[in-house]
């Protein structure tokens, strides 16, 4: 049930979809993959929203060169790991909602554990091995993957449902070189409000998801673009080939 303190503060947002809308938030489960530029904003906003239950997972600590775009982070946090600072602005932004934060690596062995009975798996990450990884649980479980990334004013997003889309392996079968790559803080701000949108239009079943469709953004001419994506039957992930997951054991 929705309470009065949360009709009050929902108010504006239930004016598009409701109680029953608002309910389904409220009984909504969130993994969050990374709680640095892209995994700050996606938080946040699903916070603000009312999504009932966040996990986010992070084993980095906060330093100094975060700050121009992590923004669940500041000065005072430098030195502390991410997810307490994480757990402890998201607690403060909304109060009425379960915060479960996780300081540990996501790999292989405690993936599917982690990620348990999540609604949803939002890729807020800084490298592919985890991306395929999340990929591959999304995949097993049946549950939609957010995908965002950026690199300076540049950034991408798109939404894979299984059985129903493209795979981020079908879409990138191979990774891309491993880089410290520079990045602006307006540009996580940006793919990282679009990844909370697919979300929510997710969790209400409303307006048409980012399925088959890659969004790409470019900063510095204001202007975005689709590319569109077809599924691979040949896809190592979730076509006829072999389970990126045995890869990923060998390495």
């Amino acid at each position: 049930m929705i309470t009065e303190r949360e009709r009050e503060r929902y108010k504006r947002q239930m004016m598009l979809f409701g109680d029953e809308g608002q309910e389904k938030l409220k009984k909504a489960h969130i993994f969050i993959a990374g709680a640095g530029g892209l995994g700050s904003p996606v938080s946040i906003y699903l916070g603000v929203a009312g999504v009932g239950h966040i996990t986010i997972v992070d084993m980095d600590v906060v330093d100094q060169s975060n700050l121009n775009r992590q923004i669940l982070h500041f000065d005072r946090d430098v030195g502390k790991k991410k997810t307490a600072s994480a757990e402890e602005k998201l607690r403060e932004i909304n109060p009425d909602i379960v915060v479960t934060a996780r300081d540990e690596k996501i790999d292989e062995t405690n993936a599917d554990q982690m990620i348990g009975t999540a609604d949803g798996i939002v890729d807020a990450m800084d490298n592919f091995t985890t991306r395929y990884l999340l990929n591959d649980v999304a995949l097993r479980k049946k549950i939609p993957l957010f995908h965002g990334a950026i690199r300076g004013f540049y950034g991408q997003a798109t939404t894979i449902l299984p059985g129903k889309s493209p795979c981020l392996a079908c879409i990138f079968p191979k990774a891309p070189p491993k880089e410290v790559f520079p990045v602006v803080g307006v540009t996580p701000g940006c793919i990282g409000m679009i990844q909370a949108t697919e979300v929510l239009k997710y969790l209400l079943g409303r307006g048409n998801l980012l399925t088959g469709r890659l969004f790409i953004w470019d900063g510095l001419e204001s202007r975005s673009e689709e590319i569109c994506v077809e599924a691979n039957s040949c896809c190592a992930a979730c076509g006829t080939g072999k389970p990126r997951g045995r890869e990923l054991r060998l390495n």
